[in-house]
């Protein structure tokens, strides 16, 4: 009976899963994922209707700081996109022309850069891939490694980047605040772009791509066919905007706004602070400019709030009241028992976080389903199996955390039926109709997604992350797993356990 009960409580998972896979909107299956998760907590448990209203309600409340985050993290993303912050850190990095060796590298390295100004690795892409597919075609590059470079540098934002919204909602779940996770893990994320540049660019030399002909984007912007414009009009037309500023340019200080933000969060200031001074800042920067004026710049910001509100804000609000109801219920007692079985150590229970997390990154197919159906798993599997000091255990959920975003934006680069292959793909071939685009012509050499994902495991598990300033797990018997007190450690050992003598 106890087994029986167990599957009932984590049927509402799958039930989120199968409805997700079948290709429902989140805005969907959640609510009906959340109303199952209600009947099975009172033919489980007997809990009442009142009380699961309640935990819902309660555990929704504790998300409302979140909420506003996400606005002014989508209302800067459009102001920066609009007033040509992302438009003069494109033309900064292409001021030097391009050769078919190094298009790849820059490519990544702008995209890279956008990504972490606009929050946005979708917007990213669909605004780059115009430019850097067909920069490549000029000066005679692989466009395979091309479009490799611009989608994993896209993503990068989406890794370490303030007000992108898997890294917002990740953080939010685990209980953590956004800059203290971007400082802890920002030395990582760091190394995984350089070697991820590195890459590219010995690839590029593998290959024997040429080193003589240069271009500008202006060429390559003006190369693209007028059906690829109506493409992108109507799915990014921000991305539209950002190509004709690039081409007509915009006053270098418009890079401002990013530099502002980077240095605030440097500093400690508070994550709705940050994102209020990029907005304020890019509005003066961008009214010097003649990019903006006040009442467009106010319907960008409500653009902004309206977006953030109409999909994110209201999919939270929903997956906030189905982790309420599945840990009034205890539904992931059995999950944690099977890892904590499993685990020798806390690191190797970190492990298998990270592991639930790739794995439902492929089940569900979509990173942001992830992060909200995995995130309360892992979190709950530190919560109830691990003891140690407040600040050891915060550094263990911030870990958490990168794991749901990270492994679920890079994951997703390397499975083949994920959706944000599916938008990469469909944007590929809308603006460089020359190549047919599959999943795999991303897979192929996506450099940074491989170091990223294995990078992140590899030194979970091994402890090596310790070598990186400030990326290090705690040690044990720092913490520990909980009901293993019989257990002594050797200090000089980084995770191992030795069993005492009886």
């Amino acid at each position: 009976m106890t087994f029986l009960s167990g599957i009932m409580k984590l049927s509402p998972i799958a039930v989120l899963v199968g409805l997700m896979m079948g290709g429902m909107d989140v805005l969907i299956a959640a609510p009906l994922a959340t109303c199952w998760a209600a009947i099975m907590a009172y033919v489980t448990e007997k809990i009442k209707f009142n009380e699961i209203v309640d935990c819902s309600v309660e555990n929704v409340k504790s998300m409302q700081l979140v909420f506003f985050i996400l606005m002014f993290a989508y209302a800067m993303a459009a102001a920066f996109m609009a007033t040509g912050v992302g438009a003069a850190i494109v033309n900064v990095a292409l001021k030097l022309g391009l050769t078919a060796r190094t298009v790849a590298v820059t490519g990544f390295a702008v995209t890279g850069i956008l990504s972490i100004a606009t929050g946005t690795s979708w917007g990213t892409f669909a605004a780059c891939a115009p430019i850097f597919l067909w920069l490549s075609h000029i000066v005679g590059g692989d466009i395979l490694v091309t479009v490799a470079a611009i989608a994993g540098g896209a993503c990068f934002g989406d890794n370490i980047g303030l007000i992108s919204d898997t890294t917002v909602v990740s953080s939010e779940i685990q209980k953590v605040e956004i800059i203290d996770r971007i400082k802890r893990q920002v030395g990582w994320a760091g190394l995984c772009f350089v070697l991820g540049a590195i890459g590219f660019y010995i690839l590029s030399v593998v290959l024997n791509l040429p080193n003589d002909s240069t271009v500008n984007a202006a060429s390559a912007i003006d190369a693209i066919p007028k059906e690829v414009w109506a493409t992108l009009g109507q799915e990014r037309p921000a991305a539209v905007d950002l190509l004709n500023q690039v081409k007509n340019g915009v006053p270098v200080y418009m890079v401002i706004p990013l530099i502002l933000v980077i240095i605030a969060a440097a500093k400690g200031i508070s994550t709705l602070a940050c994102l209020s001074i990029g907005i304020i800042s890019s509005f003066i920067l961008g009214s010097f400019a003649g990019t903006t004026a006040l009442p467009e710049f106010l319907e960008l910001v409500k653009g902004g709030f309206s977006e953030a509100g109409q999909s994110v804000i209201v999919m939270m609000m929903w997956v906030g009241a189905f982790g309420g109801i599945m840990a009034k219920m205890k539904a992931f007692e059995p999950i944690s028992k099977l890892v904590v079985r499993i685990s020798r150590n806390v690191r190797q229970l970190m492990f298998w976080n990270g592991c639930l997390s790739i794995l439902g990154n492929a089940l569900l197919a979509d990173e942001m389903a992830q992060i909200v159906t995995i995130g309360p798993i892992i979190k709950e599997l530190v919560d109830d199996n691990v003891e140690g000091s407040e600040e050891a255990i915060y550094q263990l959920k911030i870990r958490n955390s990168i794991f749901s975003s990270s492994l679920g934006v890079f994951g997703s680069q390397l499975i083949p039926w994920h959706v944000y292959l599916s938008f990469y793909v469909a944007i590929s071939n809308a603006v460089y109709p020359l190549y047919t685009f599959t999943p795999f012509s991303f897979i192929k050499y996506n450099i940074m997604a491989v170091v990223t994902v294995v990078s992140l495991l590899l030194l979970t598990l091994t402890g090596l992350d310790r070598l990186i300033p400030k990326f290090g797990l705690p040690r044990e018997p720092e913490v520990r797993l909980k009901k293993k007190t019989n257990i002594k450690y050797d200090d000089k050992s980084c995770d191992e356990p030795m069993r005492a003598s009886s």
